[in-house]
């Protein structure tokens, strides 16, 4: 049989062979089986008729003499000596006959024959019960014959009884005749069915063989016109597998593309300045000024180098799904202050006013997932924000605990140019770059962002800090507010526990103590 492990490769063929066998192999012993007990039943027919007609003119036979001093009925058999003898003349099976009168006596036949249970009806009828008699099996057919114008009297009692030599004998050729053929026809029908269901999955091994000869690059669909309507499925599954796979090289090769386009400006930045500096020293032109100008053009092109490396590698890491299923608990509270500590003196360096809002640690913020990533997910948001906002601005990165424990949020605001709508959407894209901005960048932190806040089953969304029209009237940029909603998974508690009132958030500037409230746009 092939019903292995489930973690085993089994074959189909033999699978379905298996179960259309298996009732085939487990029906022929019960056929032999019924076919005995029919056969049994047939070959007792014929011989209970037999002995039903030897009853009856065995009871023709019976005469009753009344004897005319006494009143008496005497029970008397007129058999010939040669009939009585004729019955016992089988070869085969062993014949008894007995004949009792009207008061029980015995007339005639074999006295050893048991007597059979008293009627409740006497009609004349013979009836068939099974006996042994000296030690053998034997059919009894018997009558209880009444006496005409006696009512008094009980009636006769004939019996004729057979062994089952003969009965077994037809019933042996019987079965025989039956079950002989069956050892033929049994084989055959195998073969037939290993046969039809070889026939049946030829589709299958064209189908194997078209996609075998499928060249490696070949993602077009497969055609499901010529397969069977069960494989349909399968093959419509393959197809969607087929086109999911096309997309993702297409995005991986548009991503190498965009990398290679990313690195070359810093890279061909760094190979001219090397060269300037080169012909500088050649031809003697090169003082302290021009070879400090050449450094730092140098300095600054393997930085953007740097950056736009590290952005891919976090891509890639963030892209992980393997790393995504290693998730462990972690504090957002204690990544995002970290974060805000680590660009600090960025901050000072542009002078603008960098803080964090929210809980202290451990104060009810704990996730479930890749603190890797969401380090990193925080680290690119910062960035983002201190790249764009303009000196004097301000940037704070925000944690609010929702008091019903479903969702913790991260909010990074800022007070630069901010996000046109139209856009918002875009900006996710890996490598897309705002037509109007003068920012260096890869163009990757934000898709880094979405590709981490996905993998941890968080909403991301994208306003303005201040209403444009308000904005506008105080001549300043309506800022960007990123909102990022994690949800919190906890196991059930046992029982319900009241809601704990949330912690004042209180702003933890590492340069500044001065307070900030958390507006209205913190949700």
């Amino acid at each position: 049989m092939a019903f292995g492990n489930d973690h085993e490769q089994h074959s189909l063929f033999g699978e379905i062979l298996d179960w259309m066998l298996a009732p085939l192999l487990l029906l022929w012993p019960m056929s032999i089986f019924l076919t005995y007990v029919v056969a049994q039943n047939i070959a007792n027919r014929p011989y209970d008729r037999d002995l039903a007609e030897v009853a009856y003119a065995i009871a023709r036979q019976v005469a009753v003499e009344e004897d005319v001093g006494t009143t008496l009925r005497t029970v008397q058999l007129r058999l010939p000596a040669l009939a009585a003898e004729f019955l016992r003349s089988d070869e085969v099976a062993h014949a008894y006959f007995q004949v009792l009168g009207v008061r029980g006596e015995f007339v005639a036949g074999d006295f050893d024959l048991p007597l059979p249970p008293e009627p409740a009806v006497v009609n004349g009828e013979v009836r068939f019960r099974d006996e042994s008699v000296h030690g053998e099996d034997v059919r009894v057919a018997y009558l209880w014959q009444p006496i005409p114008g006696a009512a008094g009297d009980r009636p006769t009692l004939v019996q004729v009884a057979e062994t089952l030599e003969k009965r077994a004998l037809l019933a042996n050729e019987i079965i025989k005749g039956v079950i002989l053929p069956q050892f033929v026809i049994l084989p055959v029908a195998v073969l037939l069915v290993w046969l039809a269901l070889a026939r049946g999955i030829k589709p299958l091994a064209r189908l194997q063989q078209r996609i075998r000869q499928r060249d490696a690059g070949d993602l077009s669909p497969i055609d499901a016109r010529h397969v069977p309507d069960e494989v349909a499925p399968l093959v419509g599954s393959f197809n969607d597998l087929l086109a999911r796979l096309d997309q993702s090289i297409s995005a991986q090769k548009h991503f190498l593309a965009d990398a290679a386009h990313q690195l070359k400006t810093p890279l061909a930045g760094l190979r001219m300045q090397a060269e300037l500096a080169a012909r500088a020293i050649e031809w003697g032109t090169a003082d302290a000024a021009t070879m400090k100008a050449s450094l730092e053009q140098i300095a600054t092109s393997s930085q953007r180098a740097a950056h736009a490396v590290n952005q891919l590698l976090s891509m890639a890491r963030a892209e992980d799904r393997e790393q995504a299923l290693r998730q462990q608990p972690f504090g957002l509270v204690e990544i995002v202050r970290d974060t805000v500590r680590d660009f600090v003196p960025r901050a000072m360096d542009k002078r603008i006013d960098l803080g964090y809002e929210g809980p202290e640690p451990g104060q009810d913020t704990q996730l479930h997932g890749q603190p890797v990533l969401v380090r990193e997910m925080v680290r690119n948001l910062v960035d983002n924000a201190l790249q764009y906002t303009p000196p004097g601005g301000t940037v704070t990165a925000r944690v609010v605990v929702d008091p019903f424990g479903q969702v913790v949020v991260l909010q990074i605001e800022d007070s630069g140019p901010g996000i046109a709508e139209a856009e918002r959407e875009l900006v996710f894209q890996p490598f897309y770059r705002s037509p109007e901005t003068t920012i260096d960048g890869s163009g990757l932190g934000l898709a880094i962002v979405r590709e981490v806040a996905q993998q941890h089953g968080a909403s991301i969304g994208i306003t303005d800090t201040l209403p444009r029209a308000q904005a506008a009237a105080q001549g300043i940029g309506p800022g960007t507010l990123i909102t990022v909603r994690f949800p919190v998974h906890r196991p059930p508690a046992p029982q319900p526990a009241a809601a704990a009132a949330p912690a004042p958030p209180r702003r933890a500037d590492p340069r500044s103590p001065r307070p900030a409230t958390i507006p209205s746009a913190a949700g």
